[in-house]
């Protein structure tokens, strides 16, 4: 099972899912808004993704709005509260497989390559 974590109104995430669909990829889509991660999920992912600045849309209005003093966290614990606060800042969609593996982002190269298409 495949599991998405973004925001169902993102279009990115509803690209991947439409994606999941086409070629018959069982998953389950987890709105992070609706049902926050765990402290201990984000970091999960960001040892899994390179580190929180990989793991942040730093393009996005939000991020661009964000105080200056909110860029730069100085810890993972400053880290974690921004992103409970700010969950849209996580770069969509999040994809998480039963073996374990996390990744980032959705292309239709890089979904055939991770599922085998």
């Amino acid at each position: 099972m495949t599991t998405l974590y973004g925001l169902k109104n993102c279009d990115t995430c509803r690209k991947a899912r439409k994606w999941l669909d086409r070629f018959g990829v069982e998953h389950a889509f987890v709105d992070y808004r609706d049902e926050p991660r765990t402290p201990e999920t984000l970091v999960e992912w960001k040892d899994a993704l390179g580190g929180w600045d990989a793991m942040i849309n730093k393009s996005s209005t939000t991020w661009r709005n964000l105080p200056e003093q909110r860029k730069a966290p100085g810890s993972d614990a400053e880290w974690k509260l921004l992103l409970r606060e700010y969950p849209q800042l996580v770069r969509r969609p999040v994809v998480v497989t039963d073996d374990g593996v996390i990744s980032q982002g959705f292309s239709d190269n890089g979904f055939k390559k991770r599922f085998g298409v």
